[in-house]
């Protein structure tokens, strides 16, 4: 089930394994194909459902922001998951999808069996924050529209948030990653800023501490700002393990995949039951 239509939306859902359901969420400029690694790691115990985000990968870029609004964006995944034959589901979001796995817990808990987030955050608590963070975003948008995908990759791919991956990834990662980045819709990245930024994302500060399902926060050792933030996290919601995967960055799942898929596989057995031993 490649593709599924959710009130006129085409979502791209690529489904592997058999047993307990697990959503993976990619994170900004990303597509389904980050998370195949795990998906192989995981040897086939669950259900994977590696959805494409709107305006990402094979799921539609619509030019209108009405599908990129997070809360419609919210629905919309519960939508295609049930789609999919699942009530409910283990959720898994890295960075940008992380954030939107949150906001899946928190305003749809009928749809949410445990949580992982990988370098997440419930968003910017502060008024003047968000508001800086929305006009920020609108210029990145404003220059993918004007420059295109690829020379918004090149800047994308300066910012310090990813200079651990200089050393943590071989060249042919780092390539792969590009050529993931670069097939993006230019429509789709920039109305995603727009739509589901951290700027314009309700902050869930208040919020999450509602969360009463299995949570595991990672972070890379190398990545300071989201570890603190994952800490923070931990601390407001009841029973939620923080854990940190040493000498990775930001995408510890591509910087120390090995210890990613440990970390996730040992909470997913802790928290459901696998169909099937690997």
């Amino acid at each position: 089930m490649p593709r599924v239509d959710i009130d006129g939306l085409a979502v791209n859902v690529e489904v592997a394994g058999d047993g307990p359901p697990l959503v993976l969420l990619h994170g900004f400029t990303g597509s389904t194909r980050t998370w195949d690694p795990l998906v192989s790691a995981l040897g086939g115990a669950y259900t994977t459902l590696a959805i494409d985000l709107v305006g990402h990968g094979a799921t539609d870029s619509p030019a209108g922001l009405e599908r990129y609004q997070m809360r419609r964006g919210v629905d919309d995944l519960a939508a295609a998951v049930r789609a999919c034959g699942f009530e409910r589901a283990a959720w898994l979001g890295y960075s940008f999808g992380g954030r939107v796995a949150l906001q899946v817990a928190v305003h749809r808990p009928d749809v949410v069996s445990a949580l992982i987030l990988e370098g997440a955050s419930p968003g910017l608590d502060d008024p003047a924050e968000r508001a800086d963070r929305v006009r920020a975003d609108e210029a990145l948008a404003e220059r993918i529209e004007r420059e295109g995908v690829e020379e918004f990759i090149d800047y994308w791919e300066s910012i310090p948030l990813w200079d651990s991956q200089r050393e943590t990834m071989t060249e042919e990662q780092r390539r792969a990653l590009r050529d993931q980045r670069t097939a993006q819709s230019a429509t789709g990245l920039a109305n995603s800023l727009r739509g589901m930024g951290t700027g314009a994302q309700e902050p869930l500060h208040d919020r999450i501490a509602e969360i009463d399902v299995p949570v595991l926060l990672l972070a890379g050792t190398l990545d300071v700002k989201f570890s603190t933030i994952a800490r923070e996290m931990a601390q407001r919601i009841t029973g939620a393990t923080m854990r940190q995967i040493d000498s990775a960055g930001h995408a510890a799942h591509l910087e120390r995949p090995d210890d990613f898929h440990a970390a996730v596989i040992d909470f997913l057995r802790a928290t459901t039951a696998p169909h099937r031993e690997e």
